[in-house]
């Protein structure tokens, strides 16, 4: 039987909102966002609000707090749960960080059902203060595709996943869930035995339907949690029933 990857964008995939937006939003730095909003690549603005909040006496602590209010949907939680134990393996390949990213899982009960998190890394500095540093380091040389940011190339991710696997016994077959314009490029390396999941109506979503010929994988797409536990169970079963068939 193929084993079933199944890589999950975070932000307005996994949860419903954006994980950068709900810190800004909720810790009161809408103002001095919308002031920087143009000035910095999306990341690095992320970096320097966190270096606000350390300016105004914020700790981790209350970063972590703020994260643990980001509701996931119980149709989402449901999927992943159920998918993890039909012997799926679950990855996150996302643009937001591995703090963020983490405590709300964390939070959720979901972070062990995760075998991997592609991501911006964070760490401490000396002052204990949290910093957003960019997947693609800055001391490597700077990626060559022209579909993704600076700091991350989800193709690619895909690339290395795809890498890892291929002295595998078993075969792949991968289901790829995202909503932005970043996978797009991690989707054109989809396979017809893949599917991928845009979020209707959303830059992926759009982006696969101005450019159909380009996609291999079969496109399942979905708009609401509900919606997207019901098709990504059943692109299981389906995968499952081929392959024992």
């Amino acid at each position: 039987m193929a084993k079933i990857v199944i890589l999950f964008d975070f932000d307005r995939t996994l949860i419903d909102g954006d994980s950068d937006n709900w810190v800004v939003t909720e810790m009161g730095l809408t103002e001095i966002f919308h002031q920087l909003r143009f000035t910095l690549p999306w990341n690095r603005l992320m970096d320097r609000m966190m270096m606000e909040l350390q300016s105004q006496g914020r700790s981790i602590d209350d970063i972590e707090s703020c994260l643990k209010k980001m509701p996931i949907d119980s149709h989402v939680i449901e999927a992943i749960k159920s998918a993890k134990s039909l012997g799926c393996d679950l990855k996150i390949v996302s643009d937001a960080n591995q703090f963020f990213i983490e405590k709300i899982l964390e939070h959720h009960d979901l972070l062990d059902c995760f075998s991997e998190i592609y991501t911006n890394p964070t760490s401490l500095d000396d002052n204990g203060n949290l910093r957003i540093l960019p997947y693609h380091s800055d001391a490597l040389p700077p990626h060559s595709c022209n579909l993704c940011p600076s700091n991350l190339c989800k193709g690619l991710v895909m690339d290395h996943i795809r890498a890892s696997s291929s002295n595998d016994q078993i075969p792949r077959r991968f289901i790829y869930l995202g909503d932005g314009g970043g996978d797009f490029c991690p989707t054109l390396k989809l396979r017809e035995c893949d599917f991928v999941m845009p979020r209707t109506n959303y830059p992926l979503w759009k982006k696969i339907s101005d450019n159909p010929l380009l996609i291999k994988a079969e496109v399942k797409e979905w708009s609401s949690a509900e919606e997207q536990q019901r098709i990504l169970l059943q692109l299981v079963s389906t995968i499952t029933k081929e392959e024992d068939s």
